[in-house]
């Protein structure tokens, strides 16, 4: 936080001129014996005092300007490192008490000073400097320096420190002090406080084979400290890295520019360039959090605002051996390599050359599975410092799966990480072909992926290069796309999201000039919006207006505790009372659907969830099959499921709660009975919608009532119910999770899967599925296949994250035919549409 400058204020009132009225005497132009022409010489005179009276108020302000602002003292600190090549690094350098530790400080701090002070552009303004740590190699001495700049010299002093060079010095005390590299940045001086602060600080070194951890200040039992500036500076001993892991991270959320957060730095300094990660927000324990450092140093900071109410961190670090080894020299057919030390952040400063020769009758290509090379601020287009190099190709950023392939049987794969911000990194595996048929019994991208043939013309870019969905010839399914070409999905049609990029999916969806479209696709005149009347008959016109209006009630307007309806779409825990008794903002009703972890994202085609993304998540198991449904959570005693999970079979009674046991806030399937994390619970009572149609899974809803309530903590947590008004338009993003089959026929996850799918046109989807839906089903995923619900996901969430923030229960996992077929979408329970259900059954 910069220290807040007084502004100079500049007084605007116009100058008393009394000294100048009385010499002048108005007088009644009828008396034309004293009306007369002033004398030159008085002119003159006058003029010269206003001349005068004007030159010194320049001059005056002037001087205000040049002593108040020119002048005025800048204060500039300065951090950085230099190398110390005659002296070998001891142990009592690491203790600032030590004598060792006080006597090269000063050797070092009166090089310095006599450097400062050699220099006109930098000597007068020097005000002191100070030793902060030591380190090998041979003694690297990290320090600040303090100087008091007028403003005008503050350039001049950066380029300087800039550019100062400092040489091997005779000290006064005739003691010869070879420096080697030497290197100085600006810091802000807030964040210099803390070379100042002691009693934030903490210096701890990892001995082998040990695991060290530390903490913010009161970790877990209360907040960390407002305002605070604390440092935490890790060794490990010479010829050895740090390796750091945050086990628990659970700060302020992010927000700019002020406010909480942590820094590595692999240094022991606080300076940009060597800034490897800057962290805030929360996250959840499966999140990479683990850094590795280029030497044997590392440097944790904490800088706090004037709030603190958040629990902090928890890390652990240990030292490993320090290698320069990285890269390979690859013969075999076939093999995988990734950067150092993956999963973990690869360390700075790191190069690495992968020379891969495969049979010479063969061609090679490599396939990135993972590849996470981002830094914040860089281009990724050029690529200036951590990239992948292949065929004098460079790639960085964030990037989904790719296939580089060259057409020889050698190929060469070059990584470089510079000094600053580290990330995940990559996983790469190559593999021989043959030249005529690189990829057997399926389809060839131009950029060398291999491609099912089933995806090809599905309108989707699975190459990357689009050549899968080029000369294409569309389906009575599909249409094409006008610039693109494409040949897309016919329920994609009108459903408000621009598919195509070019809009031409909506094109022809539009009504007349000055006319309104509905939902239900009719066209009202835009004078009939929000004109208190429901003129399109699903509520659109009204829905959308600046304020939410009172009406009768009908089967789209939101209907208040206190009976009134009003016409505002989903209007539900918005941050408005748009009901005048506030019901429709009221606690019993928003307390939910919070995700205390959410990150950045297939299920068949899933990927794995992180721990505690989907708090509301539960797992039901029978003694005979295990995990056997999904469920979700909406109050301490009240799980929504599938009535067809409890259908009875030979050799067991479904319907009988005490077959089922409920595991809360589980990730892992392996770790249920293991982790602190689980609550594990029994089944009271279960009542299965009695109007279910086990033959078309009409009414497919069924309620659990606990065996005792269960709290709420940062993995268990209920999801909001939707009002029976609740739109959840075509074309939305939206979740499905869970433990089910990850292909059809196949087994179960183990680990909790999430999938991201769209809900799908009614219409159009009633249409694929041989008009099979109900007014209380919702279709959702894609007409391509490859991402759904399968066996073992039934009965759990479909969930819909809203603008106000909350998610909420779109579905439930009903049926679909087999597992992420084409042209087969999945079919999720209405829950909007059993609102009413819900309420008489469970009181929510």
């Amino acid at each position: 936080m910069k220290d807040s400058n007084s502004n100079i204020q500049y007084n605007n009132r116009p100058q008393s001129l009394n000294g100048f009225e009385e010499m002048v005497e108005f007088l009644p132009a009828t008396n034309t014996k004293k009306v007369e022409k002033m004398p030159l010489k008085q002119k003159l005179i006058i003029a010269g005092v206003v001349v005068g009276a004007a030159l010194l108020s320049l001059t005056a302000g002037l001087l205000v300007w040049h002593f108040a602002y020119r002048n005025a003292p800048v204060q500039k600190v300065y951090s950085g490192y230099l190398t110390v090549t005659n002296y070998n690094f001891i142990e009592a350098y690491e203790n600032p008490s030590s004598p060792e530790f006080a006597e090269l400080s000063s050797k070092v701090i009166d090089m310095l000073q006599n450097t400062y002070k050699a220099d006109p552009a930098i000597g007068p303004y020097f005000v002191q400097c100070n030793v902060t740590a030591f380190s090998e190699g041979s003694v690297i001495s990290y320090y600040w320096s303090e100087f008091s700049v007028p403003a005008y010299r503050e350039s001049a002093l950066d380029k300087a420190m800039s550019n100062l060079k400092v040489q091997t010095t005779i000290l006064r005390r005739q003691t010869t002090l070879a420096v080697g590299s030497f290197v100085a940045y600006p810091v802000e001086v807030s964040t210099a406080r803390s070379f100042r602060d002691n009693y934030c600080s903490f210096s701890l070194h990892s001995s082998p084979g040990e695991i060290t951890s530390f903490s913010t200040p009161g970790f877990p039992n209360s907040p960390y400290p407002a305002n605070a500036r604390c440092r935490w500076a890790l060794r490990a001993d010479a010829g050895h890295m740090i390796l750091l892991h945050f086990k628990t991270f659970k700060m302020e959320a992010c927000k700019t520019p002020n406010g909480d957060y942590v820094t590595v730095y692999d240094s022991l300094t606080a300076v940009e360039p060597r800034i490897m990660v800057k962290l805030c927000g929360s996250y959840p324990p499966s999140y990479n959090l683990t850094f590795v450092s280029s030497q044997n140093v590392m440097l944790v900071t904490l800088v706090t605002d004037n709030v603190g109410k958040h629990p902090g961190f928890m890390a652990q670090f240990n030292q490993i051996q320090k290698t320069t080894l990285c890269g390979a020299s690859m013969r075999e057919a076939s093999g995988e390599f990734a950067t150092p030390f993956y999963p973990a952040h690869y360390p700075p400063n790191r190069e690495c050359t992968w020379d891969i020769q495969v049979p010479e009758n063969k061609f090679v290509k490599i396939q990135f599975l993972i590849f996470y090379l981002l830094e914040p601020g860089v281009p990724i287009t050029s690529c200036p410092n951590d990239y992948v190099e292949v065929n004098n190709q460079r790639y960085c950023g964030e990037r989904a799966p790719f296939v580089v392939s060259n057409n020889s049987s050698r190929i060469v794969v070059k990584f470089r990480s510079d000094q600053s911000y580290t990330d995940t990194g990559f996983t790469a595996r190559y593999l021989s072909y043959e030249p005529k048929n690189p990829c057997p019994d399926q389809f060839t991208c131009k950029n060398g992926r291999c491609l099912d043939t089933a995806r090809r013309c599905d309108g989707w870019n699975d190459c990357g290069d689009s050549s899968d969905e080029t000369a294409c010839t569309c389906s009575d399914l599909q249409f094409r796309c006008k610039t693109s070409q494409y040949c897309k999905p016919r329920f994609f049609l009108c459903d408000g999201v621009n598919d195509c990029g070019d809009g031409t999916d909506e094109l022809d969806c539009k009504c007349p000039d000055k006319y309104l479209k509905c939902r239900n696709g009719k066209c009202i005149p835009e004078a009939q919006k929000c004109d208190k009347t429901d003129n399109c008959g699903d509520g659109t016109d009204e829905s959308q207006c600046s304020e939410a209006v009172v009406v009768s009630c009908t089967d789209y307007t939101y209907k208040c505790q206190n009976g009134q309806c009003i016409t505002k779409l989903n209007p539900q825990c918005d941050g408005v009372n748009d009901c005048s008794d506030g019901s429709d903002e009221s606690a019993d009703l928003c307390n939910c659907g919070k995700r205390p972890y959410s990150r950045k994202t297939r299920i068949v085609g899933g990927v794995n969830a992180d721990i505690g993304e989907w708090p509301w998540q539960v797992s039901l198991h029978t003694t005979k099959d295990g995990h056997t449904c999904g469920a979700s959570l909406v109050s301490p005693t009240i799980l929504l499921c599938a009535a067809h999970c409890f259908q009875d079979a030979p050799g067991i009674r479904y319907s009988d709660p005490s077959v089922w046991t409920a595991y809360l806030g589980l990730h892992d399937q392996g770790t249920r009975t293991s982790s602190k994390d689980v609550v594990q619970k029994k089944i009271k009572r279960i009542e299965a919608n009695k109007g279910f149609n086990d033959y078309t899974y009409d009414n497919d809803i069924a309620m659990l009532e606990l065996d005792s309530p269960v709290s709420y903590t940062d993995f268990i947590q209920p999801i909001c119910i939707p009002e029976s008004t609740h739109v959840f338009p075509e074309g939305k993003a939206i979740f499905v999770t869970g433990w089910g089959a990850l292909t059809e026929g196949g087994s179960g996850a183990t680990i909790l899967q999430k999938a991201e799918i769209r809900v799908i046109n009614q219409t159009e989807c009633n249409k694929l599925l041989d008009d099979q839906l109900t007014p209380r089903m919702i279709c959702a995923g894609y007409v391509s296949g490859g991402i759904d619900a399968c066996q073992g996901d039934s009965g759990g969430p479909l969930s819909s994250v809203e603008t106000n923030g909350k998610v909420y229960l779109a579905g439930i996992v009903s049926w679909g035919e087999g597992c992420a077929r084409r042209n087969k979408p999945g079919v999720y329970t209405k829950v909007s549409a059993m609102r009413n259900w819900i309420k008489e059954k469970t009181g929510l």
